[in-house]
């Protein structure tokens, strides 16, 4: 099962940190695969949260305040406790002002706040599909040429979805590798590691030479 952080789920959901940390604290949206637990800890979301963030954020989108909600969700979650995650399990609909909700009975909507009419559905499907290709895109590996001391090397840029950031390795050079929140950090933090990864084969070289000539 793949993980996500929360540096991730902004990332692909479009939110800021602090409102995934808010929706944590306040019971909205809770990670599924491993709370924090203190200072230094990770919150670990699952796909499934990953729905549920952006139907909300869908929601939110739309004018729902985040009041009506959570109005809702206790609502669902009172009527329909057979549903762990509504959010990521049922089809809604909504006019700005109400949340309605698709039973498993097409002919059978419920209306979350009891006012409104609706005009929006959500198509769930389309949202899982959107975010399954900005996770497989996120998950995959990309090459990348760096040039240190008028040297090419190319190096591989690796996602971290469950740390968050990226790690990059240099296979030219055994063992050199760094990482960095972002694309360009990764990427320049890497021709760090290139240069000094460079500079210590320069300094045995040197010490070899030394060697051989003491010799």
């Amino acid at each position: 099962m793949n993980s996500y952080n929360s540096k991730t789920v902004s990332r692909i959901i479009g939110i800021l940190p602090r409102v995934i940390d808010y929706w944590d604290r306040t019971n909205f949206i809770k990670p599924s695969i491993s709370e924090a637990s203190g200072y230094g800890s990770v919150r670990l979301y699952s796909f499934t949260d990953l729905i549920q963030f952006r139907v909300a954020k869908f929601l939110r989108d739309r004018g729902l305040s985040l009041q009506k909600l959570r109005k809702s969700l206790n609502f669902l979650r009172k009527h329909l406790p057979e549903i762990e995650k509504p959010l990521a399990r049922l089809r809604f609909l909504t006019d700005g002002e109400t949340i309605f909700v698709l039973t498993n009975k097409n002919s059978e909507i419920i209306d979350t706040l009891d006012n409104g009419q609706c005009v929006l559905i959500i198509a769930i499907e389309s949202l899982v599909k959107e975010l399954e290709g900005k996770t497989s895109q996120m998950a995959t590996e990309k090459t990348y040429s760096v040039t240190v001391s008028k040297r090419k090397f190319n190096v591989i840029l690796h996602p971290d979805l469950e740390s968050g950031g990226y790690w990059v390795e240099c296979p030219e050079l055994s063992g050199c590798s760094s990482q960095g929140d972002s694309v360009e950090e990764a990427l320049d933090m890497i021709k760090d590691a290139i240069q000094g990864h460079l500079e210590l084969e320069e300094e045995l070289k040197k010490e070899r030479i030394a060697k051989r000539k003491a010799a």
